[in-house]
């Protein structure tokens, strides 16, 4: 059984930094793709990017240049630096994951591929 979960969640003021964690525990290992996503309140959920096992990342043109993933396969954890926070940053931010194999290029697009999810952590942001 594969478990994510999310921590680093936090109220920030407009133009500053936080860092989210995803820690996974179970078999996940660098056979494994995993994705960032976020949802704000009344919105659709949003693919951020994602990164395969062999450290290949993609980004959401949305989040390109200011938010940077990376991928430590030896302690199962994927982190998201989110840089130059903007109110419309605030949501549930969430990660997910499923064997690489079961997951077409770029899976972050394609979230119904990915089995496992996280419960989320909040981040806020405001002026």
């Amino acid at each position: 059984q594969v478990q994510l979960v999310e921590s680093g969640g936090d109220s920030v003021q407009v133009g500053g930094s936080l860092t989210l964690s995803c820690a996974a525990s179970g078999r996940i290992d660098k056979r494994y793709y995993m994705a960032w996503f976020r949802q704000a309140p009344g919105k659709e959920r949003e693919g951020m990017g994602g990164v395969d096992g062999d450290g290949r990342i993609s980004y959401a043109d949305s989040v390109k240049g200011r938010f940077t993933f990376s991928r430590d396969n030896a302690k199962n954890t994927l982190s998201l630096q989110m840089n130059s926070l903007k109110p419309e940053d605030t949501a549930m931010y969430y990660c997910a994951s499923r064997l690489t194999a079961f997951v077409p290029a770029d899976g972050w697009k394609f979230p119904s591929t990915l089995r496992y999810w996280g419960h989320g952590t909040q981040v806020t942001v405001s002026a």
